[in-house]
């Protein structure tokens, strides 16, 4: 085959569908866009869990929470009240 064989038959490479015909490089383009979109999607929402997770440890730092005032056992009251 010679390479103009090989051209126009590139050129006309379509997907005919019956009433219409789709050329491959729509076809190409589309699924192009398509896996293009879900990379950048896939970035978008690993930096958001990272955020949310950094946002979430804050939430459950020891400074942001209410101290606590826990009855201290003394070795006096252990005497008095055995159990």
């Amino acid at each position: 085959m010679s390479s103009q064989t090989v051209n126009s038959k590139s050129s006309k490479a379509q997907l005919d569908l019956g009433l219409f015909s789709i050329p491959q490089s729509v076809i190409l383009l589309s699924g192009t866009v398509s896996v293009l979109t879900l990379v950048l999607a896939e970035k978008a929402t690993g930096e958001a869990l990272i955020a949310l997770g950094q946002a979430s440890e804050e939430l459950f730092r020891g400074e942001r929470l209410p101290m606590l005032d826990f009855p201290t056992s003394n070795s006096e009251d252990s005497d008095k009240n055995p159990v």
